[in-house]
């Protein structure tokens, strides 16, 4: 995480200095090359994390006393289905 903290702060380096009124348009233009490959990876990072974070939300609970497993998905083997038994 801190990578993607320092490639952040560096991002809003390079966006302070292409605002400059003194900056070369070379400079601008390296700046702003090195702005886009990092906003890229800073991208890519974020959607991993985002990706981790869906995980963790739509993971069940663990199983404890206060979360027993769920028996009842196996309740309807005991029903005859079209006549005859599952």
């Amino acid at each position: 995480m801190k990578n993607f903290e320092e490639n952040l702060a560096r991002l809003e380096s390079l966006t302070s200095d292409i605002k400059r009124t003194d900056i070369s348009l070379e400079d601008a233009l390296k700046d702003f090359e090195e702005g886009i490959k990092l906003a890229r990876g800073l991208e890519e990072e974020l959607n991993k994390i985002e990706g981790k974070v869906n995980m963790l939300m739509t993971e069940p609970s663990p199983m404890d006393e206060n979360n027993p497993p769920q028996m009842d998905i196996f309740t309807d083997f005991d029903r005859p289905v079209n006549g005859t038994r599952a």
